[in-house]
């Protein structure tokens, strides 16, 4: 730690920045007033080069949470603006940032993954961001269930999934990612949906989803279900369904458990066929325009 005179230069470099937050130091040393991280600085667009420097700097200079999660959040914010995404790259800020997704302070590692994320609607910063993909992957399976750091987690992954060049590297991680669709709140599920649906375009990636397994898959096909899921749920099953067929045009069914999703979905099934019936009365038009999609595969 920086000790009380190391916060205090560390507090007014941060306000000088406009990270947004006031800070007081008391017994329990450098404290920051809460603020939520979609809320910019109003100076966040026109930081310059040096001033994202400076911040990058600090970033790399302090072991303290507080002083690394305020840091992180004013480079989250700077990140909203494209042209401080090429700024941040080239000074070599993707790489600090990503380190911390090391840290053993879930809330650091949480921002982390927020600034990653606006970082990543940059072509080139994904280019930089994909090998920290495995350890995102970590996080999200390590962190508690329906936690914001979780959450945190799979928006990086849906914005990195959105072409199919890093596919490969979330491989590992289905399995992890069809538990938190059957435990997650609805907010993580449809979290965790929108990068399997990514995935579910890639015909590379069909058949390491066909074999996963997902007990409770069929509860998501549901007229009462939440519509942000249902609709991808639907979108899920439409794209596995197209791209069920292997090279030659024909399914090779011995690949896959009874269990599996692709038994589940894919082979004659009676439920499912069930499910979908009952889905073509569904008063949202673009609901039956899904399952008329699946239908007419």
């Amino acid at each position: 730690m920086w000790g009380r005179r190391g916060a205090m230069a560390a507090a007014a470099v941060l306000a000088a920045l406009g990270a947004g937050a006031w800070y007081c130091l008391g017994r329990r040393g450098l404290r920051a007033a809460p603020r939520a991280d979609n809320s910019l600085p109003a100076s966040s667009h026109a930081m310059d080069m040096d001033t994202l420097q400076k911040l990058i700097h600090l970033l790399q200079a302090t072991d303290d949470p507080l002083i690394q999660e305020q840091a992180l959040i004013t480079l989250s914010n700077s990140a909203a603006f494209s042209v401080n995404q090429d700024v941040i790259r080239n000074l070599d800020g993707l790489s600090v940032i990503g380190g911390m997704l090391s840290d053993c302070v879930p809330k650091v590692k949480e921002k982390a993954l927020n600034a990653l994320n606006n970082l990543s609607m940059n072509i080139k910063n994904q280019e930089e961001i994909q090998v920290y993909i495995t350890q995102v992957c970590r996080n999200i399976e390590s962190a508690p269930l329906n936690s914001d750091l979780q959450l945190a987690g799979l928006r990086l992954l849906t914005n990195m999934s959105v072409t199919s060049d890093y596919h490969h590297k979330m491989i590992n991680s289905i399995p992890c990612f069809l538990h938190l669709l059957s435990e997650g709140t609805e907010r993580t599920q449809i979290q965790v949906l929108k990068v399997l649906v990514n995935l579910s375009a890639n015909p590379a990636m069909t058949r390491h989803l066909l074999r996963a397994q997902v007990p409770s898959l069929l509860l998501l096909f549901d007229t009462r279900i939440n519509r942000d899921i249902l609709l991808r749920a639907l979108a899920l099953a439409a794209n596995l369904k197209k791209n069920v067929d292997n090279e030659d045009g024909t399914v090779i069914q011995d690949q896959y458990s009874e269990d599996s999703i692709f038994f589940t979905l894919c082979r004659d099934s009676t439920q499912f066929a069930q499910k979908l019936a009952s889905l073509l009365h569904h008063p949202d038009t673009e609901v039956k325009e899904q399952v008329v999609r699946i239908l007419t595969q």
